[in-house]
């Protein structure tokens, strides 16, 4: 015979209750702690936020090293460890040194970022970052590219597992001479971005690398030959600096791409907004709705991980990036013509090898000095940059660098067909 009893299921509804406010509390007690966590990371971070425009490489957030955007709008690239993040900031400090003769490398500049120096967290001592120019800071709606050039992305000292992982990786490489790394198009049609990221470029063959390439210039209504064009003339510039020096070896080492997505008369309403609203202005920011259009207006294609990624790390960084609005004006594009620094800001700046004062409100850094001299700069709609970046893997030589060159002469190659196509 079986009893039941009645205070076994009471115990058991109680027991159902009790698990029930622990787990309550277990979600109430992560959310503090995740809240906790990105208050320390704001206030670590002192301003700064992740490169929300960034189209390769480490990010933040994702990795651990990552590129963030300081709010006077310069970029900020977290050195790697040695040797590669020592040897990056030797060459930049080499190639921008205050007392530097060289013709060749005076030449080179031309075709880098511009080097502000290091940034250091105030409480974070051990993390140190190149202070560059932000080369897209200038275009309303930014269409950007990643390329990296050469027949190797392993360096001469790579040990063998690192050159079969780099050859397993993109075997074409050696063929081609350069991959695709990352790229986001602006399409005037529908008013977003489109981004691809590196296993979209690992995909591309000898047989499709035209086509794939020139995605990155098709902005949803035709394909944007002034930019090909453009971007011709600029790699033409560095193939020529190439084959002029035999002093540098560069292996992964890439090309940034940027021309200006938004056309005044490009035939396409830009979801009804007008010109005005989007136009590079000096009076304020930008409206709310916009702080996060590099977040969350993109369309992701191919790795939806990737999609994942990018949507999490927005979402959880958005009141970062509502702080970070404050601390700057119109966040992306603009300008700022006067950079107010808190008393509380014990942001460190080392100069390395160039004229940088210390910001402590009696005298200006070289960044505010050109800031508050040069007048805001709009990019005119045919206007494009290709600026070299990434320098972990640069090394001393004697001749010339076959490889580099290789790549920026197939690149030129597969630019011109798109022209003529």
């Amino acid at each position: 015979m079986t009893t039941t009893h009645p205070i076994n299921d009471s115990s058991r509804a109680l027991g159902r209750l009790e698990i029930s406010h622990q787990v309550v509390n277990c979600e109430k007690d992560g959310e503090n702690e995740t809240r906790k966590i990105q208050e320390a990371s704001r206030k670590r971070l002192n301003g700064c936020v992740p490169l929300s425009h960034q189209v390769a490489g480490h990010k933040y957030g994702v990795d651990k090293v990552g590129i963030l955007q300081h709010p006077d709008g310069t970029v900020l690239k977290q050195l790697q460890p040695p040797p590669r993040g020592p040897r990056e900031l030797q060459f930049y400090s080499m190639v921008h040194a205050k007392d530097c003769s060289d013709p060749v490398l005076l030449d080179l500049q031309l075709h880098l970022p511009k080097y502000y120096g290091t940034w250091t967290p105030p409480d974070a001592s051990n993390d140190q970052y190149l202070k560059l120019e932000d080369v897209t800071r200038k275009f309303i709606k930014p269409c950007i590219m990643d390329v990296k050039i050469g027949q190797r992305s392993y360096d001469p000292y790579a040990s063998k597992e690192k050159k079969d992982q780099q050859i397993r990786k993109y075997p074409l490489m050696e063929e081609i001479g350069f991959l695709v790394l990352g790229m986001r198009i602006y399409h005037m049609d529908t008013d977003t971005y489109e981004t691809h990221d590196q296993h979209y470029g690992r995909g591309l063959t000898k047989e499709s690398i035209k086509d794939g390439l020139a995605k990155f210039f098709y902005n949803g209504c035709c394909i944007r030959k002034d930019a090909v064009e453009a971007s011709i003339q600029k790699v033409q510039m560095i193939l020529q600096w190439f084959e002029n020096q035999s002093q540098l070896h560069f292996y992964a080492s890439s090309l940034l791409f940027v021309y200006e997505g938004f056309l005044e008369h490009g035939g396409s309403k830009l979801n009804d907004r007008s010109l005005e609203d989007v136009t590079i202005s000096s009076k304020g920011c930008q409206p709310d709705r916009e702080m996060l259009e590099y977040n969350n207006n993109v369309c992701v294609f191919g790795s939806t991980e990737n999609g994942r990624t990018e949507s999490s790390v927005g979402q959880s960084l958005s009141h970062m990036y509502a702080l970070h609005k404050k601390a700057c004006t119109l966040g992306h594009h603009d300008i700022p013509l006067e950079i107010k620094t808190d008393p509380q800001d014990n942001n460190i700046w080392k100069p390395t090898c160039i004229s940088m004062e210390r910001p402590n409100g009696n005298t200006k850094s070289q960044l505010e000095k050109e800031r508050h001299c040069t007048p805001t700069i709009t990019a005119r709609k045919n206007e494009v940059e290709v600026r070299m970046i990434d320098f972990a893997h640069v090394f001393p030589s004697t001749t010339k660098d076959e490889g580099y060159i290789y790549g920026l002469k197939n690149l030129l190659t597969v630019l011109q067909q798109i022209l003529n196509n």
